[in-house]
């Protein structure tokens, strides 16, 4: 038999349809298995868990075949309750595998102190950088006689003069009392020197 009579016989139609019918399975189950090792199609959707506690974060996760990592603290924001997540990553929304990760930030239990530095007879200027690098706020400014202009004389929070090293909660504003760069005088006192008159020869 030729090559052309057997490329046109009934066996070898037969032996074509099982080659295909075989690859056809072949690539079947090879597309199977990568979709079963790549978990394709069965991702989940991260939920959003600002402001649950961690026991309510560990629960949800659970349901979710997710997993959590609790990073660290922040400090305190009045806008969340205590100890109730603040950040997490990946942010609600993405789309993860089984058994991925969820990393977590929680909100601190209050406001932490910080102690307030020494910014007496320091300018405006270098006070103000200093209270923001401690967590700290300005706040209300005013002025009284003084010969240097801009300098720190007295500081206070919620109307109580404070000391170097007092204790505040960190996002306290502290008031500056600044000097205006004047020396107080009254020239009232002028009318009450006595004045001193030369005594007459003789008398």
């Amino acid at each position: 038999m030729s090559l052309q009579e057997y490329l046109k016989s009934r066996v070898f139609l037969i032996q074509m349809l099982i080659a295909i019918a075989i690859i056809a399975v072949l690539g079947y189950l090879f597309m199977h298995w990568l979709t079963f090792t790549t978990d394709h199609g069965n991702e989940i959707t991260v939920p959003n868990l600002q402001k649950m506690s961690e026991q309510a974060v560990e629960e949800k996760l659970d349901d979710l075949n997710l997993d959590y990592v609790l990073l660290d603290s922040v400090d305190y924001n009045p806008d969340f309750p205590k100890h109730s997540v603040v950040e997490q990553d990946p942010i609600a929304g993405s789309k993860v595998k089984v058994n991925r990760k969820i990393y977590i930030k929680v909100n601190s239990s209050g406001f932490t102190t910080v102690k307030i530095p020494n910014l007496i007879e320091k300018t405006y200027r270098q006070a103000v950088p200093t209270l923001k690098a401690l967590g700290l706020e300005e706040g209300t400014i005013t002025y009284k006689p003084y010969l240097g202009k801009d300098m720190v004389l007295e500081m206070h929070w919620n109307g109580k003069k404070l000391n170097p090293g007092d204790k505040v909660f960190k996002s306290s504003k502290i008031d500056l009392v600044l000097g205006d760069g004047k020396v107080g005088f009254d020239d009232t006192v002028l009318d009450t020197i006595p004045t001193t008159e030369t005594p007459v020869d003789g008398q």
